[in-house]
């Protein structure tokens, strides 16, 4: 805790989270549930000795990972931004680890700053279970699948759509138009990993465009219905969603990115199996 005598500084300090969301109800405070905001908020507090309000760059689901969240809070104090970091991860969880910290202009905004946001989903697909992947991909085996056309599928949701048909119900937001800026399939054997980039996503829009988007690549789903679906917003059609586990926030990006790229543009390691 800072001392009475300490002269008071005012800053802003920018974060970049990872977390394994496991064992999380989601990245949002909420009452009698575990989430990552409350746990760092909760570290803050004991190092400053009063509660500080931290602001996050988007809400992940429970149970969804993140290799690079972005938050930030105000402090007053004396501790530079850069050393908060270390002194966070002497307090976290052992599944919540600040890659990173940085003092951040008093305009900057964690959320209203982000320019996009980037999720990778991760499928696991060969038969035989593998307890090393399970925690971080979906173990779908039950038909192979065909990347070349989930990348099909995906391209003409690249732009700006109304994509109610993946909205799910209890959400604040009070439109569904998303910017779709980027989004692809590829496998890296035996995974399959599908990355959608946008300005933002609507609640449980990932995790339910992949539960369609296997329909597709399994061949149970032509992709003209695929497209009209969404395109329609025909909700109703919209059945399954993919496993949270699987999913995570691979990066948050900014225009002027306080932090090297190496902490946050690609650090979710992915698995290489040798034949």
């Amino acid at each position: 805790m800072l001392e009475s005598h300490q002269p008071k500084i005012q800053q802003r300090v920018a974060l970049v989270i990872q977390y394994l969301g496991t064992h999380f109800h989601g990245w949002q405070r909420q009452p009698n549930h575990r989430s990552v905001q409350e746990e760092i908020e909760k570290a803050i507090s004991k190092v400053l000795g009063h509660h500080v309000t931290l602001h996050g760059a988007g809400r992940t689901d429970s149970g969804v990972h993140a290799a690079a969240q972005v938050a930030h809070f105000d402090a007053t104090g004396k501790i530079p931004a850069e050393k908060w970091a270390k002194i966070l991860n002497s307090y976290l969880p052992k599944d919540i680890l600040i890659r990173a910290s940085a003092r951040v202009d008093p305009r900057w905004h964690a959320r209203f700053s982000a320019v996009y946001r980037r999720y990778r989903y991760t499928l696991y697909t060969k038969e035989l279970p593998n307890l090393f992947v399970t925690s971080f991909s979906w173990h779908y085996y039950y038909e192979s699948l065909d990347e070349s056309l989930i990348q099909a599928a995906l391209k003409p949701l690249i732009g700006r759509h109304h994509l109610a048909a993946f909205h799910r119900a209890n959400s604040g937001r009070k439109h569904s138009w998303v910017d779709v800026q980027a989004a692809e399939c590829y496998r890296t054997d035996p995974f399959l990993h599908i990355e959608i980039q946008a300005n933002g996503f609507l609640y449980g829009m990932v995790r339910l465009l992949v539960g369609m988007l296997v329909q597709v690549g399994s061949h149970q789903m032509a992709i003209a219905h695929f497209t009209d679906l969404w395109k329609e917003q025909r909700r109703e059609e919209v059945k399954h969603a993919a496993p949270p586990h699987g999913l995570c926030l691979l990066r948050v990006g900014y225009p002027d990115t306080p932090f090297p790229q190496e902490v946050w543009y690609d650090t979710q390691p992915k698995f290489i199996f040798s034949h």
